[in-house]
């Protein structure tokens, strides 16, 4: 089983999830706060949730079993995955672990009160064709490693 954290999920990441749902017949749940359309398929489902702060990374670690993946750019709904079990992948291809994730995080906050002093601090990279292909590969690891 895959969740993804689809309100911030890239369209071509969302599309490589459909084509592997159905190339490996694994169901994938696309958590938003809002309607998302996705192609009909038995191994493509969507779960709305209430709009609000967190709500649907709350969703996502309240379902979240041991050994499934998240796709997530949100590195605290990464972290609270790790700690039930699952594992996270961002739709950059970096996957996230048990090892890097307090460094992950560490980071995330002194950047986040750069932000709030008043710091511009750039937000990250246009989503690239190499990103694309390592978020593809490192899912086949997943896929392959099951």
């Amino acid at each position: 089983m895959i969740w993804v954290d689809a309100d911030a999920c890239p369209v071509v990441i969302k599309e490589v999830l459909y084509r592997a749902a159905e190339r490996t017949q694994t169901v994938v749940t696309f958590v938003a706060n809002q309607s998302l359309r996705i192609p009909p398929s038995d191994y493509l489902r969507t779960l709305r949730v209430a709009a609000g702060f967190d709500v649907a990374d709350n969703e996502i670690v309240k379902r979240v079993g041991p050994g499934e993946l998240v796709i997530t750019s949100d590195i605290p709904l990464a972290a609270e995955v790790l700690e039930k079990g699952g594992e996270a992948l961002n739709p950059r291809g970096e996957r996230y672990s048990r090892e890097t994730i307090k460094q992950r995080l560490v980071m995330r906050d002194f950047m986040e009160t750069l932000r709030s002093s008043g710091i511009p601090s750039g937000g990250p990279a246009a989503l690239s064709q190499k990103d694309r292909q390592l978020f593809a590969n490192e899912l086949d690891k997943w896929f392959r490693a099951r």
